[in-house]
C-alpha cells in the first residue's frame, strides 16, 4: 500500500530548489501552470475587534470540480457580523482577466487584487475585492515571519507521485480592513493570516480529512493542522504545528506534538463527526504546550455538492461523493507547563476548520 508523507529530507528542498531559511519571495507566487489537473489559492482570514470575521480567497479554479480543466478564477469572500449575519460573495472571471506573478504574490481576478507590496523585515499585503454592494481594501502586515512545515510539500505514492503544497506566508500579522457594503463604510481593525496551497492532482483522491486552524492567544502565535490520507495512502496521518511567541517561532518539531478530540458528535447537515474540543498537546523537555480549539458556534456548514452544478452533479452523486466543510469560532485557549506545573495561561478569539473530502470510516 502506498504512503504519503511530509517532505522535510534535505534532498527534497534540493530537488524544490528552495533553502529551509529564508523563505523566499517567490514561494508565494504562482507554483503551478493554471492547467488541467492542478490548482492554486492564496487565502486570508481575519478575526476583527467588534467581533466580526473575514475569509478571502483567490482561486486558479474550484479546488473540487474544476480540478480537471484549465483557469476558471474566482474570488470567494465571507464575512460574518456580530449579530450572526453571514454575507457571502463570489465574483468569478474570465482566464484572459486572470494573472499572476510567479516572482511574487501579485494576483488579479478582473478588478480583485491579492498583493504582497512589501518583504523581509517589513512584511505587507494589501488586498482589493469589490462585488455589487461590497467593497474590501485590507492591509495585513506581518508580525511572525514567513514559516512552512519542512519544505512546505506532502507527497503521496510510494514514487513520490503527487503532491500538495502550503505556506502560511503570513502566520500572524496585523490588519486594517475599509469595508465598504450598501454604502456604509467602516474601519475595522484586527488580527490577520496568510496562506498559500497549490497541487497536481483533486485533493479528494490524496486526503480524507483535516483540522486546521490559526490563532492568538495572548502573545503567542499558533498555527495547526492534521491532515489523514486516504486509504489508498495508508491513512496516513500529517501533523502540522507551529508555535510562536514575540514574533519568534519557538516549537515546531511534529514529532513532539500529540493531537486529540474531545465531545465528537455528528453533524446533521453534512453527516460528518466534528469535535467540540480540539487539543493539540507539544512537549519540549521540561517545556509543554497545551492548545485546545473550544468550539461556540459552526459559522459555515456546507455539503460540497450543493456547489456542484449540472451533469457533474449528478455523477458525484452516483459516485457517493459526499465531502463537507465546515468552519467554527470559539475561544482557543494556551496553557503552558514547566516540570508539569502550570505557569500560564491565555485565550482569545480564533477560527478553524474541519475539511471532510473522503468517507468517515
Amino acid at each position: 500500500m502506498s504512503s504519503a508523507r511530509s517532505a522535510r529530507r534535505p534532498q527534497d528542498y534540493t530537488a524544490l530548489g528552495i533553502e529551509p531559511q529564508p523563505i523566499a519571495r517567490h514561494e508565494d507566487g504562482m507554483r503551478t501552470t493554471g492547467e488541467k489537473d492542478t490548482y492554486e489559492w492564496w487565502y486570508f482570514d481575519t478575526h476583527l475587534d467588534d467581533g466580526s470575521s473575514l475569509v478571502v480567497a483567490f482561486y486558479t479554479k474550484p479546488f473540487i470540480e474544476g480540478v480537471g480543466k484549465g483557469l476558471a478564477p474566482y474570488v470567494s469572500v465571507e464575512l460574518d457580523r456580530p449579530d450572526g449575519s453571514h454575507h457571502q460573495w463570489e465574483p468569478k472571471a474570465d482566464a484572459d482577466a486572470f494573472h499572476a506573478a510567479t516572482d511574487r504574490c501579485d494576483v488579479t481576478i478582473g478588478p480583485n487584487t491579492f498583493r504582497n507590496v512589501e518583504w523581509g523585515e517589513h512584511l505587507k499585503y494589501r488586498i482589493h475585492v469589490e462585488e455589487g454592494p461590497l467593497r474590501l481594501d485590507i492591509d495585513l502586515v506581518g508580525q511572525v515571519p514567513p514559516w512552512r512545515p519542512g519544505t512546505g510539500y506532502m507527497y503521496f505514492g510510494e514514487q513520490d507521485e503527487h503532491f500538495f503544497a502550503w505556506l502560511p506566508s503570513v502566520p500572524q500579522g496585523s490588519v486594517v480592513v475599509d469595508l465598504v457594503l450598501d454604502g456604509v463604510q467602516e474601519t475595522l481593525k484586527g488580527v490577520g493570516y496568510h496562506d498559500h496551497n497549490w497541487g497536481d492532482v483533486a485533493m479528494t483522491k490524496l486526503i480524507n480529512h483535516w483540522y486546521w486552524g490559526r490563532a492568538q492567544a495572548g502573545e503567542y502565535s499558533i498555527v495547526s493542522s492534521y491532515i489523514t490520507a486516504e486509504a489508498n495512502y495508508g491513512s496516513t496521518e500529517i501533523p502540522i504545528f507551529m508555535l510562536a511567541k514575540d514574533g519568534a517561532v519557538i516549537a515546531d518539531d511534529p514529532a513532539r506534538m500529540r493531537f486529540c478530540l474531545e465531545g465528537e458528535q455528528v453533524d446533521e447537515h453534512s453527516g460528518k463527526p466534528f469535535a467540540q474540543v480540539v487539543t493539540y498537546e507539544y512537549e519540549d523537555g521540561a517545556d509543554r504546550y497545551v492548545i485546545r480549539y473550544q468550539r461556540q458556534s459552526t459559522i459555515v456548514d456546507q455539503r460540497m455538492i450543493e456547489r456542484i452544478t449540472g451533469a457533474k452533479h449528478l455523477l458525484a452523486k452516483v459516485a457517493r461523493f459526499d465531502g463537507a466543510y465546515l468552519r467554527f469560532t470559539g475561544q482557543v485557549e494556551l496553557e503552558h507547563f514547566v516540570d508539569g506545573q502550570s505557569v500560564e495561561k491565555v485565550a482569545d478569539p480564533g477560527i478553524w476548520e474541519l475539511m471532510w473530502f473522503g468517507h468517515v470510516r
